[in-house]
C-alpha cells in the first residue's frame, strides 16, 4: 500500500548574521544552510498494517507524512501510496487517504462539527445514504452523539480529537496518516482514541501510519515500528524485537527501604543502583538476576515496598538513538 524509496527532503534556510550590519550585509550576500529533514528513507507497508513511526523531535516524522500526503515535495527519491504518486496531487489520490495532525484543526472553530462534516461530504461528493451511514457508525464508535451540534470551540480537547477523526474518516480512506493524535489528551481520552483506532483498523483493514511520543499508543496499537533519527531510518521491524534488543533482557527493581535501614550509598553487588529523591532505590539488572538481587535486597534489611518491571520502551528507543549517534 505504501512504497517509499530513498525519500529525501532538504530545506534551505537563510542564516542571518548578528546585528544591524549583519542584516545590511545580508541584503547583498546571503548565507544559507541546508538541513536534511529526511534523508534516504526507504520502507514499504502492506495493506491493513498499523505501523508506528518513531523518533525524537525534529527527526523528520511529520515531514515524511507531509511528503506522503503531497503537502510538500521531496528533494529526491520517490513514494507511492495506493498506486498513486503523492507529488501529482491527483483528486483520485486525495480520496484514498486522510491526514490527522494532532496540533492542527480541520474543523471550523465557530461552527458545530456537524456543519463541517456536511461541507466535507460536499467536497468529497459522498452520496447522502453513504454519508449518513458512515457518520452514524463513527459517532457511535466514538460516543459523541450528543456533541455534534455543539460549536467546536466549546468542546473539550478529547471531544475535538474525536471529531477530527470522524472528519478524516467520512470518505472511507484506505490509508490514514496520524501525527500525534493523542497529544495533550487526558488518560481516559487517550484510551478511548486508542480503542477506536484499534477497532477501526481491524474492522476496515485500513493502513495506518502513526507517530506518537506516547509509548502507550505504540505498544497497544503497533506490532511493527519504523524509527528515524536526524532524518535517517535506524530501525524497521517488530516492536517485540526492538524491545528484546535490550529491554526484555533487563529488569528494573525499585524498592523503598523501611525505617531508613539502607545507607544512601548502598549499591547492589549484581546491578547498577541509583537512589531517587524520594528515598527509593532503583536497580537495573539482567532478567536472569531478578531472584538473586531480590534476595540480596531482602537480606540487607526490611523493605516497605518493592516492584519488578521491564525496561520502559522509551528507554529502549533512547538507547537506540545513543548507539546510532
Amino acid at each position: 500500500m505504501i512504497e517509499v524509496r530513498d525519500l529525501t527532503r532538504v530545506f534551505r534556510t537563510y542564516k542571518k548574521q548578528v546585528g544591524f550590519w549583519g542584516g545590511v550585509k545580508g541584503l547583498f550576500h546571503r548565507r544559507y544552510e541546508e538541513i536534511a529533514a529526511a534523508r534516504d528513507i526507504t520502507f514499504s507497508i502492506a495493506e491493513g498494517e498499523f505501523v508506528g513511526f518513531l523518533g525524537p523531535n525534529g527527526a523528520g516524522k511529520t515531514t515524511t507524512l507531509k511528503m506522503l500526503s503531497g503537502l510538500i515535495f521531496p528533494t529526491s527519491g520517490s513514494a507511492r501510496v495506493g498506486g498513486f504518486d503523492p507529488t501529482k496531487r491527483e483528486n483520485a489520490y486525495r480520496r484514498i487517504f486522510a491526514l490527522v495532525l494532532g496540533q492542527k484543526n480541520q474543523l471550523w472553530w465557530d461552527l458545530p462539527a456537524s456543519e463541517s462534516f456536511a461541507l466535507l461530504r460536499a467536497i468529497y461528493g459522498i452520496p447522502a445514504a453513504d454519508y449518513r451511514k458512515t457518520l452514524d457508525e463513527l459517532v457511535e464508535l466514538l460516543g459523541v452523539a450528543g456533541k455534534l451540534d455543539v460549536m467546536v470551540r466549546e468542546l473539550s480537547l478529547g471531544e475535538r480529537m474525536k471529531m477530527e477523526l470522524i472528519a478524516a474518516l467520512l470518505h472511507r480512506p484506505r490509508v490514514l496518516f496520524l501525527d500525534e493524535p493523542t497529544i495533550g489528551l487526558d488518560v481516559i481520552s487517550q484510551k478511548a482514541v486508542r480503542q477506536f483506532l484499534r477497532d477501526y483498523n481491524r474492522r476496515f483493514h485500513v493502513t495506518i501510519l502513526l507517530t506518537s511520543h506516547y509509548m502507550a499508543d505504540i505498544k497497544e496499537l503497533c506490532e511493527r515500528v519504523i524509527v528515524i533519527d536526524r532524518g535517517r531510518k535506524i530501525y524497521d521491524g517488530d516492536l517485540n524485537r526492538l524491545e528484546s534488543s535490550s529491554g526484555s533482557h533487563q529488569r528494573v527493581i525499585t524498592f523503598l527501604p523501611k525505617d531508613g535501614v539502607f545507607p544512601d550509598t548502598w549499591q547492589s553487588r549484581l546491578g547498577k543502583t541509583t537512589r531517587e529523591a524520594d528515598g527509593k532505590f532503583t536497580v537495573r539488572i539482567p532478567s536472569e538476576m531478578v531472584v538473586a538481587v531480590s534476595q540480596e535486597i531482602l537480606s540487607t534489611g526490611p523493605v516497605a515496598d518493592i516492584t519488578i518491571e521491564e525496561i520502559p520502551l522509551e528507554d529502549v528507543i533512547a538507547e537506540l538513538f545513543t548507539q546510532v549517534r
